[in-house]
């Protein structure tokens, strides 16, 4: 699966920088998330920006997912709040 989105920030207790998963990958994720899901609704993924890989899992938020995107990623490809950023991403486990 390959989406592209701007790179926003969460000012939550535990702040995180995200991309979200655009509405029309929804279907494929939802489908897949009762095969893989380990709670909550997170989907584990291996994700790719640029040349930089990395696996984490993406979380349901309002209706679609979000994927974080971890400081060593962004430091690595040179990317902020707000760039577009594109992702290439497997569902696993």
């Amino acid at each position: 699966m390959e989406f592209s989105g701007p790179l926003w920030f969460w000012r939550g207790p535990a702040p995180w920088y995200f991309v979200t998963v655009p509405a029309q990958h929804g279907g494929s994720l939802k489908a897949a998330s009762g095969l893989v899901t380990y709670g909550w609704g997170m989907i584990p993924v291996r994700a790719r920006v640029g040349r930089t890989e990395w696996k984490t899992s993406l979380f349901p938020k309002e209706g679609l997912y979000v994927l974080p995107v971890r400081a060593s990623v962004r430091q690595a490809e040179g990317i902020g709040e707000g760039d577009l950023v594109t992702v290439r991403m497997e569902i696993g486990k």
